[in-house]
């Protein structure tokens, strides 16, 4: 018997802002909002409804890749995509549901250590909070218990892989390189396999230092690279033919190939390496070539013949075992070949320093609070996975010594947050790159800013920052503008860092340009309104007000009042202070008003200083994805005034470019971006339109199109792929309307006039689901002589066609 098993790692870098546990805008993922929703549309999601072609390009079946194949998510990108993608997060669950019916009971998916730290390098402590995490919450997600676990870059020791086994795993993937030795079960001679010797067409058994044991597979190493790293997903059947190749007749057990590589290879690294996994798995399927399997279905029906043993501290991507993560071993991305790595040993020891440094701390403060403070930190996944009050107060009842006082509470939370980021900041990512100053290695120094922003604030006095800088000034970056890794420290992590201050002058400055409700959600913070008084006059914009702030978090809450005059359009000042009691606001706000109404401005300023002293804010202090909102409306007038200006400009000289077009005359620059910026802008609209108005749309493009002019093909496409989408789900909602059929096909028929392709992707779903479940119903009752079922089928079959859906 042949088998096939592919093997998927989908993780991405934590991006979220510690503070704020979201992700802020990032511009480099344009036209998306940042880089994990850039990925999931061009990865987890088309793996969710891959497309099998025929041979004129029509599409056949839509598979679930992730029910086909073996596979793991990062845990920390599972909770990204919970919040932002839940329908995806419900296609990917689907699919373990459907491969525990494919595989005889047994899921495809397979559990990840939490953060993706590196467990050789880390404590045992460590070691075992990222397996028990890894297994919580992939038993909440997917409603089982995990049969197998992946280890973040398949770095192993045998530490590890004990503390696997306590907690009930049965198999991980390693490289072939990490095999050092196998025999016969029974027999008493080693045969050395180094080099990548082993054959990985078995499942081996490891015996572990306390006799337990756990199964091994080690991926087929050519394969792997060439899907990576050589093109492989060019083309899907010779992908098929490709892995069918590794099998050997000479061979006398039911052989297994397998292969295993970042998820990422099949969407994201590779476009379209989604339809090539697709095809190759129906491909060998179709051909009756193997049967398709996972890793515990195959260990199931053929259990470990052979034992192993490992190569320790050693990984998939790293020549040196586990150096890239703690010193200069000479791995990089190749793309800087005169810089250094040296900075990641000093970083490395600067985070153990700080981890060490913190860990008394906790076991001394959480002592009077948990009867056992490890036993707490193993079970706040929980609460990571729950953050609601039932949930809380379930864990309290477990884990707390008697009835805690609220203060107590959020000493707890905070304690408990000060180890959860006490690992986050161990993230691989962080050394995996080139630089000091990367954005990945900023992120696990952001996490360290979050560890010393905690302990203190709950150890008050000690001086953890300037000690931790001191440690963190020794790691070097190879850019002299960012220096070493304090001042990287000062530069993005500093500014970044948030608390319940912050988030008042936040919301204080927001509050002019948004109408908060009275309980208004922060990010992570909840802003209770208890007070807004708000004055306008002509440009000049008053507000004095409230609120009570509370971390979603720690559960740490605080009243603030503040203060914030707006001169128009970026000019604004704010400030935010503890409030101080009911007399002393009143009379702050009565004297305000009072000069406003005045127009005694700069007495407003100074009431304003003397009440709130020197914490002045403006719009720079506001995060970053509503300081944009609000600088693209202050913005708005002037764009306004500047695209009737070139509107202008271009319609008085339409006709003389176009003139000079015809003659073959290139047109001077200033006409050129004139007739650029008017044209793109006017698209821009009437794609966005709620209506769209095809017509307009159709002479717009006409009008570029004889001006030869360029099109921001990035923008528009965008723009109108999601109003496509937008119009495709009210017709899902909706398939029997025959007039947004027809709304739907004049759009569709558009896109042949546009100089640029627009991603179908949704749409096609939509039409294929459709044609799935309500086509076969309406065409029976058209074969029934039914009028309208008749022209509803006239309607659908020409608009799958085109969009090149083929109906049997």
């Amino acid at each position: 018997m042949r088998y096939i098993c592919i093997h998927s790692h989908f993780y991405q870098p934590p991006r979220e802002n510690p503070w704020l546990e979201a992700i802020e805008l990032q511009d480099s993922a344009y036209p998306y909002h940042d880089w994990n929703e850039r990925i999931s549309a061009e990865c987890y999601a088309p793996n969710a409804a891959a497309r099998i072609l025929d041979g004129e390009g029509r599409i056949v079946r839509i598979e679930n890749n992730y029910s086909r194949i073996s596979f793991n998510f990062g845990p920390t990108l599972l909770s990204w995509i919970e919040s932002q993608a839940p329908d995806l997060l419900a296609d990917i669950v689907e699919a373990d549901r459907t491969s525990r019916e494919r595989f005889s009971g047994h899921g495809s998916a397979l559990a990840q250590a939490y953060n993706h730290m590196i467990l050789p390098l880390s404590n045992s402590r460590d070691k075992e909070t990222q397996i028990l995490w890894g297994v919580r919450d992939f038993e909440h997600r997917f409603h089982r218990p995990p049969e197998g676990m992946w280890l973040p870059e398949t770095a192993v020791d045998l530490e590890s892989l004990r503390l696997m086994a306590k907690h009930g795993i049965k198999f991980t993937i390693l490289a072939p390189h990490q095999a050092r030795r196998i025999r016969k079960i029974g027999a008493r001679s080693w045969h050395d396999v180094h080099n990548a010797g082993i054959d990985p067409s078995m499942a081996y058994r490891l015996r572990l230092p306390d006799n337990s044991t756990i199964a091994l597979f080690f991926y087929d190493g050519p394969v792997s690279r060439a899907v990576a790293f050589e093109g492989l997903l060019n083309n899907g059947e010779h992908f098929a033919q490709r892995l069918m190749s590794v099998y050997s007749d000479a061979r006398t057990w039911p052989q297994l190939a397998h292969i295993a590589t970042d998820g990422e290879s099949y969407g994201h690294h590779h476009h379209h390496g989604e339809m090539a996994l697709a095809y190759a798995l129906h491909h060998i399927e179709a051909k009756g070539l193997a049967r398709l399997t996972n890793y515990a279905e195959y260990l199931e029906r053929h259990p470990p013949t052979h034992e192993v043993e490992i190569f320790e501290d050693t990984s998939w991507s790293c020549l040196h075992g586990v150096e890239r993560w703690r010193s200069n071993c000479g791995c990089n991305s190749g793309g800087r070949p005169g810089w250094t790595q040296e900075w990641r040993a000093p970083l490395r020891s600067a985070l153990n320093w700080l981890r060490d440094c913190v860990m008394p701390l906790y076991e001394e403060a959480g002592a009077r609070l948990f009867p056992d403070v490890w036993a707490a930190r193993n079970a706040y996944i929980d609460i990571i996975l729950d953050r609601s009050p039932a949930s809380r107060e379930l864990f309290l009842s477990k884990h707390a010594i008697g009835r805690l006082t609220p203060e107590d509470q959020t000493i707890a939370w905070k304690l408990l947050e000060l180890q959860r980021h006490a690992m986050l900041m161990y993230t691989s990512c962080g050394w995996f790159f080139d630089d000091l100053s990367g954005l990945e290695t900023v992120q696990v120094i952001r996490y360290a800013g979050r560890v010393v922003q905690l302990a203190e604030d709950l150890c008050r006095g000690r001086q953890i920052e300037a000690q931790f800088l001191t440690h963190l000034a020794a790691a070097n970056s190879n850019l002299a503008e960012h220096g070493n890794g304090a001042q990287i420290y000062d530069k993005f992590v500093k500014p970044a860092l948030v608390d319940l201050q912050k988030v008042g002058a936040h919301y204080a400055v927001s509050s002019l340009f948004e109408s908060y409700p009275e309980s208004a959600p922060i990010y992570c913070y909840t802003a209770e309104r208890e007070d807004y008084r708000s004055v306008e006059a002509g440009k000049l914009h008053l507000a004095i007000g409230r609120a009570r702030f509370i971390s979603g978090i720690t559960q740490e809450s605080g009243i603030l009042s503040f203060g914030v005059l707006h001169f128009g359009d970026h000019n604004l000042n704010g400030a935010v202070r503890q409030y101080r009691g009911e007399e002393e606001y009143n009379e702050l706000a009565l004297q305000a008003k009072e000069a406003f109404f005045r127009a005694d401005i700069p007495q407003v300023i100074r009431i304003l200083d003397k009440g709130f002293g020197e914490n002045i804010y403006s719009l720079k202090s506001l995060f970053r994805d509503e300081q944009r909102k609000i600088l693209k409306r202050i913005l708005n007038t002037t764009l306004e005034e500047a695209g009737a200006v070139y509107r202008q400009l271009y319609e008085h000289h339409a006709p003389l470019m176009r003139f000079l077009v015809s003659l073959g005359i290139p047109l001077p620059k200033a006409l050129r971006t004139t007739a650029e910026y008017a044209l793109n802008l006017h698209l821009k609209h009437a794609m966005a339109a709620e209506e769209l108005d095809v017509d307009r749309i159709k002479s717009l493009l006409e009008e570029a199109r004889a001006g030869q002019i360029e099109l921001d093909s990035t923008t528009l496409e965008f723009t109108l792929r999601k109003s496509l989408e937008r119009l495709a789900l009210r017709f899902a909602s909706s398939p029997a309307d025959a007039g947004l059929l027809d709304k739907l096909t004049s759009v569709v028929d558009l896109l042949a006039l546009l100089p640029f392709d627009v991603d179908l992707w949704t749409i096609q779903n939509v039409f294929y689901k459709c044609m799935r479940s309500v086509y076969p119903e309406v065409i029976s009752r058209a074969e029934r002589g039914n009028p309208e079922a008749t022209n509803w089928v006239a309607q659908f079959r020409p608009m799958a066609e085109k969009l090149k859906l083929r109906i049997a």
